[in-house]
């Protein structure tokens, strides 16, 4: 199991840019990939972007070029930097974890952060 929990969210203005962070309760060497999901207001969580043990990078294509996921083994921490903010960005964050190549993701979620662009 693995615990997250995020920080970093708030309310920024469009065309600005957040960083969010997520601590993980174990050595992300042993996660096999961290991802993170937004769910906008009155709509499903989706996927924004995720990344593996190994570095290979998958992002939405909302997001692609204004977005760079990333992680900091020795502090056991991801990190989405999201740059360039638009009103469509808000919503609530979710950091998440994968364990091993044969799970899949929704078995473990951070808290949520809330990420508010106004115009």
């Amino acid at each position: 199991q693995v615990q997250l929990v995020e920080s970093g969210g708030g309310l920024v203005q469009a065309g600005g840019s957040l960083r969010l962070s997520c601590a993980t309760s174990r050595n992300l060497f042993s996660i096999y990939a961290m991802g993170w999901y937004r769910q906008p207001p009155g709509k499903q969580r989706e996927l924004v972007a995720t990344m593996t043990s190994s570095g290979s990078q998958k992002y939405a294509d909302s997001v692609k070029g204004r977005f760079t996921i990333s992680r900091d083994n020795a502090k056991n921490t991801a990190y989405l930097q999201m740059n360039s903010l638009e009103l469509e960005d808000t919503a609530i964050y979710y950091c998440a974890a994968r364990l091993t190549v044969y799970s899949d993701w929704g078995d473990y979620w951070g808290q949520g952060t809330q990420v508010t662009v106004s115009s």
